[in-house]
């Protein structure tokens, strides 16, 4: 792979994961939001709304391939128990930041990150492009984390506007890394969004099976993951040392 010049990374379940619990904890808190803000709610027949809202606008959001956001879920659960309530409301952004304030210090990295990410900015463009319908909070977990110093680039689809697989998005990751999309490498875990993604806007995959091969526990999504079968020239990495050694880099690293 001497032609590479640029990788780009997915966040979730690749360079991170978060702990199964944190739907949960997030749900108690942006229902505690909201009935702080004088909505009165019935806790199970809420938390049944705004699950189904999320997969309908989830669903359509894979479908168009323009990103959604927390916010309309939440409109949509509000009217299901009787209030309308602009998705753009005040007391439903509050009740949004309130939502993602579990995510940050339930997230941590795949062991071995930030040293494989030391090796790579030492020779490559680094990006980092995520489905993540809230930016600002995408972005407190990766700081949170400690990635932020390593990449170039980060782009999040909820700024962006559009969604992986999008090609947009994959064009814009390139654009801003300076490179030509077959001279980059994209590494992620879920085959439709990143690896077909990548694939399809002309960036070489590389497909991490680190959480399912070590059986890792991570939250679950609004949509079961679209896995199917990935074509076997497709190279798949379990830890970073074999992305090294797929990169032809001698550095090691521990998993």
């Amino acid at each position: 792979m001497n032609h590479i010049k640029a990788i780009g990374f997915d966040l979730f379940n690749t360079l991170i994961t978060v702990r199964p619990h944190t739907i949960d904890e997030a749900m108690d808190r942006l229902i505690s939001s909201l009935v702080r803000s004088g909505f009165s709610l019935e806790d199970e027949p809420f938390r049944r709304a705004h699950h189904e809202a999320a997969m309908g606008f989830v669903k359509e959001s894979r479908q168009s391939g323009r990103e959604t956001h927390n916010r309309f879920w939440i409109s949509a659960a509000l009217k299901r128990q009787g209030y309308s309530v602009d998705p753009q409301d005040p007391q439903i952004a509050q009740a949004v930041d309130e939502y993602f304030t579990a995510f940050t210090p339930n997230s941590s990295l795949i062991p071995g990150t930030k040293d494989m990410l030391e090796i790579l900015t030492r020779r490559y463009r680094l990006g980092l492009l995520s489905n993540f319908t809230h930016a600002p909070a995408a972005k407190k977990i990766i700081d949170h984390v400690g990635l932020t110093p390593f990449f170039d680039v980060l782009l999040i689809s909820g700024e962006l506007g559009y969604r992986k697989p999008h090609p947009l998005v994959f064009r814009k990751l390139t654009e801003l890394l300076g490179v030509r999309s077959n001279e980059t490498l994209f590494v992620g875990d879920d085959p439709e969004p990143d690896i077909r993604g990548a694939q399809g806007a002309g960036l070489q995959p590389v497909w991490i099976t680190y959480v399912q091969d070590k059986n890792v526990p991570s939250v679950p999504g609004a949509l079961p993951k679209e896995t199917g079968t990935l074509d076997s020239v497709v190279p798949r990495i379990s830890v970073w040392k074999e992305l090294l050694v797929l990169l032809g880099i001698d550095d090691l690293i521990g998993e």
